[in-house]
């Protein structure tokens, strides 16, 4: 007896694809896309920061500024003079830099406190909320010089409008005071600067509290927590990233804030208001030694560096 076998048809081989290499264009387009960044920040910044770095050496005056290579090789002389803490150029470098200290714990720390009252008031729906949020952004949206230069007229001692109220309205002062002068100076441009800061704490802090779910303070609630222990425990602790990245922001913007005590007071300032920058912009643009500018603005700047990173740090761990 003979059993066939039926022979089982042979399968046709499929041509295995070939995995195409993209064109040599495609993997150069995420660098092309980041090539102009790059040169803006190059442009702007990195060149910009390495001739400052540059002057610091060298003795840089108003004689040399025709032609600065004929500038005279200084070394570390120009930090020596700047960082001499028993000499009059030190000693000012050291109240500048304790006057700009003070100014941005005092305008950072107002700032937010202001930030986060504003936002918590306007956490939970009521009528005129909108106009409320619109209102408290008005410091914001102006203009920086716009705004600077209003509060420099409303702070005049003979014409200005605090003047005025005080002395004229309310009867508080019994003669006009010098808001822009002495020790008021300080407390005139803290004033300003908070007025300014805060509505940008305000809008960071607003948009944070959004993404919070109303249903965890209905929880809360229904445990028993009381409305501090709300703001305690879910605000403040959901909020954590958002104050991390808002505070290093005022603190680098307010650290080195240049337009508030330049619009103010101009290019000399009171003692009180000396901040960082316009003492180190006097000192380059008004003295005409840019040498030391230079070499003072190069140590603030890696002093504010270190304290940012440190506060980031810090923040990280908090």
């Amino acid at each position: 007896m003979t059993t066939t076998v039926s022979a089982k048809p042979a399968r046709l081989a499929t041509p295995t694809r070939r995995r195409r290499r993209p064109p040599s264009w495609g993997r150069a387009t995420p660098y092309l896309l980041v090539l102009p960044a790059v040169l803006l920040e190059l442009l702007i910044h990195i060149i910009p920061m390495l001739v400052g770095v540059w002057m610091s050496f060298v003795k840089l005056t108003q004689f040399f500024i025709a032609n600065w290579r004929l500038a005279p090789y200084a070394g570390l002389d120009n930090y020596r003079v700047a960082l001499n803490f028993s000499g009059p150029l030190g000693r000012d470098l050291l109240h500048s830099f304790t006057v700009t200290t003070i100014y941005t714990v005092i305008v950072v720390g107002l700032a937010w406190a202001f930030g986060m009252s504003a936002a918590l008031v306007l956490q939970r729906g009521f009528r005129s909320r909108g106009a409320l949020r619109t209102l408290f952004l008005v410091p914001y949206a102006l203009p920086i010089y716009a705004g600077i230069i209003t509060w420099s007229f409303i702070l005049q001692r003979d014409n200005g409008l605090l003047n005025h109220v005080l002395q004229e309205n309310l009867h508080v002062l019994d003669h006009a005071t010098f808001w822009l002068v002495g020790n008021n100076a300080f407390v005139s441009m803290t004033v300003v600067a908070i007025w300014r800061s805060w509505p940008f704490a305000f809008l960071m802090l607003m948009a944070g509290m959004q993404s919070i779910p109303e249903e965890v303070y209905d929880a809360a609630a229904v445990d028993g927590a009381g409305t501090w222990q709300q703001v305690r425990h879910i605000t403040l602790a959901s909020l954590k990233p958002v104050n991390v990245v808002l505070l290093l922001m005022l603190f680098l913007w307010t650290f080195n804030d240049f337009n508030t005590p330049f619009v103010l007071f101009g290019a000399t300032p009171p003692t009180s208001a000396d901040l960082i920058s316009i003492h180190i912009f006097g000192n380059s643009f008004v003295n005409w030694n840019f040498g030391l500018g230079s070499a003072m603005s190069a140590r603030m700047r890696s002093r504010t560096a270190g304290s940012a990173s440190d506060f980031i740090f810090s923040g990280m761990v908090w």
